[in-house]
């Protein structure tokens, strides 16, 4: 690490503010590591125990992306919840930040926490803190919870508690299949047009992406569901790869990151006509 980089690292903390943090995975204070994942979680902790007890006892729901580090920080925010008689309800494997405010609202937790960087490059990571209502904190209680972050000063003192005792103290829940059947219950009653989908679906062809992220499973299921069996993935961006190797950016606001999509699809066209 050179003295650029290293300045960089430890002089000024990472921003947290309304949709959380972000920033590259690395040591420092102005990097994402279990040192400031604590920290944020500490902060929205201290804020929970400001709230009544039933609220507090809600718990906060717990998600990650395919990310560098995003079990393991996810991990990290429930070991930091733990300390503080907060449950969490913590998802065995990768799922979409979708799913994540979805939980939040299912199992009716008071928060929700997502670890995902979005669409920045392979170097990031972030972290997301989610309301009641599934959707960002508003800005009351945003605001309060980002003075509690701020106010955590000694980011190695920040206590936390072992995996094993948190399930032996009901402290960490594992969820999964559940969430997910139910949250595909849910999507399938948003179609927009149901008697469309059931008069072309079965013929309309698909090319889908998740772009080496969270999205290869669900995306199936909910197209499936819903009544589009004529799709197929994209097969170099269907498995989840924190290297994202066939795209630097991972952002669909980019039109080149759908050129694998685009080329798949005029040969599926070829193939047809």
């Amino acid at each position: 690490m050179d003295d650029a980089t290293q300045q960089e690292a430890f002089t000024a903390p990472l921003s947290f503010g309304t949709a959380g943090m972000r920033g590259i995975i690395g040591a420092g204070i102005g990097r994402m590591n279990i040192y400031t994942v604590r920290q944020a979680t500490e902060g929205l902790a201290r804020f929970m125990d400001t709230l009544p007890a039933a609220q507090k006892q809600q718990g906060v729901a717990v998600s990650f992306d395919s990310r560098y580090m995003s079990q393991q920080f996810a991990t990290e925010a429930a070991a930091v919840l733990g300390v503080h008689g907060i449950p969490s309800f913590v998802f065995d494997s990768l799922r979409p930040t979708p799913e994540l405010s979805f939980a939040v609202r299912h199992l009716k937790t008071y928060a929700g926490i997502m670890i995902t960087a979005s669409h920045n490059p392979k170097q990031y990571n972030g972290y997301k803190i989610y309301g009641p209502d599934g959707g960002q904190m508003p800005p009351a209680e945003s605001d309060k919870i980002t003075e509690y972050v701020r106010s955590v000063t000694d980011l190695l003192g920040i206590q936390v508690m072992d995996v094993h005792t948190l399930r032996e103290k009901d402290l960490m829940h594992i969820i999964g299949e559940g969430v997910d059947e139910a949250y595909y219950r849910a999507v399938g009653t948003v179609t927009i047009n149901a008697d469309l989908v059931k008069t072309v679906g079965k013929d309309m062809s698909l090319i889908y992406s998740p772009l080496n992220g969270t999205g290869r499973i669900p995306a199936q299921m909910v197209l499936r569901n819903a009544g589009f069996e004529n799709f197929e993935l994209v097969l170099p961006q269907s498995t989840a790869d924190p290297e994202f190797p066939t795209t630097p950016f991972p952002n669909p606001e980019f039109p080149q990151t759908f050129d694998l999509a685009i080329e798949m699809g005029k040969k599926r066209v070829m193939r047809m006509s």
